[in-house]
């Protein structure tokens, strides 16, 4: 079987809307599409009569309110919070401030490493360092209710506090923003990192999931063949920006311009810092130098 990287943009199902997925999965999509979120941030409603929510997403009305009518008549025992990105997370203080529920999750929002001298935190304004788990969960922990357990499964790279939640019941991992269907994952120091996304790749080979619910579009229903293909596309990404240094290029914009071409204006930042995740990896690894601390502005070459 082929291991070449296709993404599905088919998804269509419109915001707000409540989508049974499963015998235990329900799914609700807020409405704030976007270059980053696709059609917008999904939703997860697991177990019926006594019940998780996972990601309750952006703090909009029309969202939560869609999310509280769908459980209306049952118990909310849960508010689980995958990372703390503003497309995730706030929504959560107005679902336990409605339902009671318990907040758990990831950690209190983190950075991979601190902040060099000098340098800004370009994503900074899209953390939600107002969130406050009163549970955290660590690799292997659980929350459950009647016919479901949740057990959640660290997976930094895209943030440091990056956690998948799986269901063993329907073999399911809700992947969150780590594995998309749609699209690859924005690895962006210093809040994220790529050999810890690399890391939680192959981490997820090692384990038997069937299907995947992420955090923005469809399913990914061939996770295995899916992953590898990922981990195959950041390999030849990083060839790509190994062999640009070989021709001279020693900045970020003159990298991206390069292997990037044809890509939309709106998407030319992430890409940047995405080839900035790469040399950093590669960096630490002795295969690039830098003068000082690898940052977005710094000059890069060969080793």
């Amino acid at each position: 079987m082929s291991d070449d990287l296709v993404f599905d943009t088919g998804f269509t199902t419109p915001s707000g809307e409540c989508a049974r997925l499963s015998p235990l999965v329900r799914r609700i999509v807020a409405g704030n599409p976007g270059p980053i979120t696709f059609t917008g941030t999904c939703s997860y409603i697991v177990g019926n009569g006594r019940v998780a929510i996972i990601d309750p997403g952006p703090d909009l009305a029309d969202h939560v309110e869609a999310l509280l009518n769908a459980v209306r008549g049952e118990t909310v025992t849960h508010i689980l919070v995958s990372h703390t990105h503003r497309d995730h997370s706030p929504a959560a203080r107005a679902i336990k401030e409605a339902t009671g529920a318990l907040i758990v999750g990831c950690s209190a929002h983190r950075s991979a490493r601190p902040l060099a001298l000098g340098e800004a935190n370009m994503l900074e304004a899209s953390s939600d360092k107002d969130y406050a788990p009163e549970q955290e969960l660590f690799e292997g922990d659980t929350v459950e209710g009647p016919g479901w357990r949740l057990s959640a499964v660290a997976t930094p790279g895209h943030m440091a506090n990056h956690l998948a939640f799986a269901l063993p019941e329907e073999r399911t991992l809700f992947s969150a923003d780590h594995v998309m269907a749609w699209s690859t994952t924005v690895v962006a120091p210093p809040d994220g990192a790529m050999s810890d996304y690399m890391a939680s790749l192959e981490k997820l080979r090692a384990r038997e999931d069937e299907i995947y619910w992420p955090g923005h579009g469809g399913p990914v229903r061939e996770p295995q063949r899916f992953l590898r293909a990922l981990a195959l596309h950041r390999r030849q990404r990083e060839a790509s920006i190994l062999n640009r240094l070989r021709e001279g290029d020693r900045a970020i914009p003159a990298i991206v311009a390069a292997i990037y071409q044809g890509l939309k204006p709106a998407l030319i930042g992430a890409a940047g810092l995405s080839v900035f995740a790469h040399l950093e990896d590669l960096v630490a690894r002795g295969i690039v130098r830098t003068d000082g601390e690898p940052t977005l502005t710094s000059e890069y070459r060969l080793a």
